[in-house]
């Protein structure tokens, strides 16, 4: 069955976004980015909220730009053909391979574990992510953490007061001072 993921960065405070709605901290170095290609090979499908589209849409035509480097070149690569789908109640369309989700999170999710295909199902956007987390429909939570310290903003994990146990997957630590962390949720 395909695992759902939950991949964003973080501050060490919690937070994927600063309280006045910033997220300028969260530039990738070269090897953060280099990482986050990587990981784009294992995603077969993503599911994002209207914030999380809108802010990606930049990488639909970055491609025609001369200015990209050879690695923003090949994550424009990967992230365009990638299957898309959007939940949002204001949007009526979206561009590229990307379609409005017809039903429910949960429903969604359901189709598409049961559809063959290969690749995670990655979830992006921290209102999309506490709504799965609260149906228990996360199998991975990927943090990049930054250091930085935003004070509030938009917290990676929702405050619903619930209990989830995880096991510890997989460490990694960036010359740059990142550490990536990634736990599966314990079954």
């Amino acid at each position: 069955m395909r695992r759902v993921t939950y991949s964003m960065n973080v501050s060490l405070d919690g937070y994927i976004v600063g309280p006045d709605g910033s997220f300028d901290w969260t530039a990738p170095d070269e090897e953060v980015f280099r990482f986050w290609i990587d990981d784009i090979r294992d995603v077969g499908v993503h599911l994002m909220g209207r914030k999380l589209y809108e802010t990606m849409l930049y990488w639909e035509t970055a491609d025609q730009e001369r200015s990209l480097d050879d690695a923003e070149l090949e994550w424009a690569a990967l992230w365009n053909p990638l299957p898309k789908v959007v939940f949002s109640t204001t949007l009526s369309t979206v561009e590229g391979h990307a379609r409005l989700a017809s039903g429910g999170l949960a429903e969604e999710i359901e189709r598409l574990r049961a559809e063959p295909g290969e690749g995670d199902i990655a979830i992006g956007g921290a209102t999309l992510a506490a709504e799965a987390a609260a149906a228990g429909l996360i199998d991975e939570y990927r943090t990049m953490v930054y250091p930085v310290l935003v004070g509030g903003g938009i917290p990676f994990f929702a405050r619903d007061e619930r209990r989830v146990d995880l096991d510890l997957v997989e460490t990694r630590t960036f010359g740059s001072r990142f550490v990536y962390l990634r736990y599966r949720v314990a079954r």
